[in-house]
């Protein structure tokens, strides 16, 4: 995946709360755990998958939090604002010729694009699409759902309405879990995170309860913001961004098959089988298992209809 040197950056939509306003490069990463606990797994790296690939209701999130979170009440709820400086961002982060050579402007331009592309979708049924910052995080930071802490993965945080990520995690996907983190795939976690902001906007969040299972509201959550994520990715090289020059180009099928191999290595399935126990426990899943994840992503994507993403509405979840 490329993106398109002329498109203009719109570096408002991050906040960089890693001091000195941040610095070209990845960091070593996680994420916040993700609405109400884990599989009962051992093992930062399990926490960090299950809440940044997961969502709320526990488990496994490129995921969306919650206050009332086991992770968090350990961690220790809280709330308030970070501070943040953007400075460097916006010396460096200027246009797509920036984020094809430095991977933190490749990261503003992704939550340009998807931002755009759900403005845009949900003014087309009536619906005012509400931005969503992204706060790039180093260590820990607060949060509105409590404090956030590096290896517990990216997430979405509804009671604040941003996205947190500590950007640490992509060397984490690449060098323990054996996965792409290429920018396709990048922008696959990352459109997983808006995926809950959407369902928060749209009010779907309050149809999820705390039942886990193969069939629970968590799962089909979940499931719901991977198939947003293969929406977006449909028309992210035909997405204007704020200046009107579309901001992502050459996505290939390598990348597309990247992201879904990486769907792949986060489901509760293999989480269980490969980092916990050896055995698998359905009762407990909480976002779906690896062929779930795999086909619900590329459901969006062959769609690239977000009303084929009603996980809610069909007995058959894959």
């Amino acid at each position: 995946m490329r993106f398109n040197d002329n498109a203009g950056l719109d570096v408002s939509q991050v906040e960089d709360r890693r001091g000195g306003g941040g610095g070209g490069g990845i960091g070593l990463g996680g994420g916040l755990a993700a609405g109400g606990g884990g599989l009962g797994l051992v093992g930062l790296l399990v926490i960090v998958l299950m809440n940044v690939f997961g969502g709320s209701g526990g488990g496994p999130d490129l995921g969306q939090a919650t206050s009332g979170s086991g992770y968090f009440q350990q961690a220790g709820a809280g709330g308030g604002t970070g501070t943040f400086d953007d400075s460097q961002l916006q010396s460096e982060c200027r246009t797509g010729a920036d984020a094809n050579t430095n991977d933190d402007c490749a990261v503003v331009a992704i939550i340009n694009s998807v931002q755009a592309f759900w403005s845009q979708q949900l003014a087309r049924s009536g619906t005012t699409y509400t931005e969503s910052d992204t706060v790039f995080f180093a260590g820990s930071t607060p949060t509105g759902c409590g404090t956030g802490q590096t290896g517990m993965g990216p997430f979405y945080c509804p009671s604040d309405r941003k996205v947190y990520i500590d950007l640490s995690f992509w060397d984490t996907l690449r060098s323990q879990f054996g996965a792409d983190a290429g920018p396709f795939t990048q922008a696959y976690v990352l459109a997983h995170e808006y995926g809950h902001h959407v369902q928060d906007l749209l009010g779907t969040n309050s149809r999820v309860g705390t039942a886990t299972g193969p069939t629970s509201g968590s799962v089909r959550l979940e499931l719901q913001a991977d198939c947003y994520a293969g929406v977006w990715a449909n028309h992210a090289s035909t997405t204007a961004g704020p200046d009107g020059q579309v901001l992502i180009q050459d996505i290939t099928q390598q990348d597309l098959a990247n992201a879904v191999a990486t769907a792949g290595k986060i489901g509760d399935d293999y989480i269980q089988t490969h980092l916990g126990s050896g055995s698998t426990d359905p009762s407990s899943y909480t976002h779906g298992t690896s062929a779930q994840r795999q086909k619900w992503f590329q459901q969006g994507y062959t769609t690239g209809n977000p009303a084929s993403c009603n996980t809610f509405d069909t007995s058959n979840l894959g």
